[in-house]
């Protein structure tokens, strides 16, 4: 955004309340990779040209490349400079920071969708049993006392905390609700490469039927890795990982799980196919059958036939909340932008006059919480924004 703004000859500071790249440095487990290949890691005039586009950069590389591109477009950063509050008067916005204040005709919101862990209620009753961890508190399997772990979240950071935690020798449940079940290659290319060819990244939010649960879809089970392999369910059984329903509820000493296992798998399974069955219309379509490999499917989900609905406790030494992240709105003071549940309301990204927020999922398009999808998103948003700076 900030070099949208700079070629518009916009005035502007960009506001970090840590060094640049914070969270990517500091907020991030150990082993951690992007679910995106590094040729969709590139910045507006400034795509990826190293030696391994096929390849995921772990999380420092990528702080190191945001901060290059800083340097790159000469961004106006002011760092250690965390917003307190953010309120609105007449035509101006007043951004309150630990280094003072500013005022200003029109502020971008680009905090991040994944600022705070979603901890599920229930962790408070727990905690009195049992050490509870977030994946912002998780660095390493270290960190966590010896003895069995309940890994409760089955989306891309549940299952691979969940492999990494078993292969350092320790027993891993794991609680399975909604999950969005995804290869990590198909035909010989990597799935986000299908993805972005057949279109279905640039899909926006005007072409969808159901907005609101599009933008509350979990993350793919999906796991960046040089090898190419993907990491699902039956992989984590292969590998003696324990499959039980979604996590319902704690009635001392017991934890609670839903019995919905088998059809939540099921669904997914039927969601992947269906991803899968349109990637093969395409190709055929575009009578290019001979240029991927053979269409294939992978194994359904395989489910215990009877899993329990009940664990004590006392039979684990820690709980990981793979739960998902939400942002942290806690400073914004500016009436009427927030929905009954605290959810920012905006049209593609625009919040009302003047004020704008840049990616969430399906902000404007599918791929818009991607690093690939913050260039068409800024330029979108840049356009409403000089018009209303011009009225």
């Amino acid at each position: 955004m900030s070099s949208c703004l700079k070629d518009r000859g916009i005035p502007h500071v960009v506001l970090e309340r840590g060094r640049i790249a914070h969270s990517w440095r500091e907020e991030r487990w150990d082993s951690l990779r992007l679910l995106t290949p590094n040729w969709q890691n590139g910045f507006r005039d400034r795509p990826y040209t190293g030696d391994d586009p096929d390849g995921f950069m772990t999380a420092s590389e990528l702080a190191d490349r945001i901060e290059d591109y800083a340097e790159f477009v000469d961004a106006p950063v002011i760092e250690d400079c965390a917003v307190t509050k953010l309120s609105h008067s007449g035509h101006q916005y007043c951004v309150e920071t630990e280094k003072g204040e500013w005022r200003s005709l029109a502020v971008v919101l680009a905090h991040g969708a994944s600022r705070l862990p979603w901890i599920p209620p229930i962790d408070s009753a727990l905690r009195n049993s049992i050490r509870t961890y977030s994946p912002l508190d998780y660095r390493s399997p270290e960190d966590l006392p010896d003895g069995p772990v309940l890994m409760v979240g089955a989306s891309a950071t549940g299952i691979q905390l969940a492999a990494e935690i078993h292969a350092a020798g320790r027993p891993v449940t794991i609680s399975v609700g909604e999950h969005v079940r995804m290869p990590r290659t198909y035909r010989g290319r990597d799935i986000q490469w299908w993805l972005a060819e057949t279109g279905l990244l640039n899909e926006t939010w005007l072409e969808i039927d159901d907005l609101q649960r599009a933008r509350r879809v979990p993350s793919p089970q999906i796991i960046g890795n040089d090898s190419g392999t993907s990491l699902d369910l039956n992989s984590l059984t292969d590998a003696s990982v324990e499959l039980v329903g979604r996590c319902a509820g704690f009635n001392d000493p017991n934890i609670q799980f839903s019995g919905s296992l088998k059809n939540n798998c099921k669904l997914a399974d039927l969601k992947m196919n269906r991803l899968l069955n349109s990637i093969d219309e395409w190709v055929t379509e575009g009578g290019r059958d001979s240029e991927f490999s053979s269409s294939h499917r992978y194994d359904a989900t395989r489910v215990p036939e009877t899993p329990p609905l009940l664990k004590n406790v006392s039979q684990f030494a820690s709980i990981v909340w793979a739960t998902g992240f939400k942002p942290d709105l806690s400073w914004l003071e500016v009436d009427g932008i927030l929905d009954r549940k605290g959810r920012l309301k905006h049209e593609g990204g625009v919040i009302q006059p003047g004020l704008y927020v840049l990616g969430l999922t399906f902000l404007r398009r599918r791929k818009s919480s991607f690093i690939v999808g913050a260039k068409d998103d800024c330029e979108d948003l840049t356009l409403d924004l000089t018009k209303y700076l011009d009225s």
